[in-house]
């Protein structure tokens, strides 16, 4: 683990453990980022469940699966740049791996569900399927235990 060590030390932590206010303001985007992701996932998946049949499905699907992927990049960023801050620390939590995990059980259930032959009908049919809606359920799932594994980071 010498190399979470050399990461602590990087110019990116160093400048994140002098400045407050730069951690401040990479801890929010990180926030904002994960609300955005979690928002925009939650609202899809229920769409995908049969909720808010007011909006048309394969638009709103297309719109919110584009503002999910771009705040996942945004959150992976933005975290990596937190872990920076106390990698061996971290590395050693609990519940920060088990975020981790559960990011990257969300991150293949969406890329998955986005390569899926049932995504690309839904698109054109507007009619969400089974294995759309199975994905929709182990999205909301993983998001939101992501959500409450980063919370208890602090605790353990």
């Amino acid at each position: 683990m010498e190399w979470l060590a050399i990461l602590g030390e990087s110019v990116v932590a160093q400048a994140l453990t002098v400045s407050p206010v730069l951690y401040i303001f990479a801890n929010a985007a990180h926030i904002l980022s994960l609300a955005m992701l979690v928002g925009a996932s939650v609202i899809l998946d229920l769409r995908l469940l049969g909720r808010f049949k007011s909006l048309p499905l394969a638009e709103t699907a297309e719109l919110l699966s584009r503002i999910a992927a771009l705040a996942l990049c945004l959150a992976v960023i933005t975290g990596a740049v937190l872990f920076s801050v106390r990698p061996v620390e971290y590395a050693g939590n609990t519940a920060f791996l088990v975020k981790l995990l559960l990011v990257g059980l969300g991150t293949a259930n969406a890329v998955f569900v986005h390569l899926s032959r049932d995504w690309a009908e839904m698109i054109v049919a507007g009619e969400a399927s089974l294995l759309l809606k199975l994905g929709a359920v182990f999205s909301l799932t993983t998001w939101l235990s992501a959500v409450l594994a980063g919370r208890w980071i602090g605790f353990l």
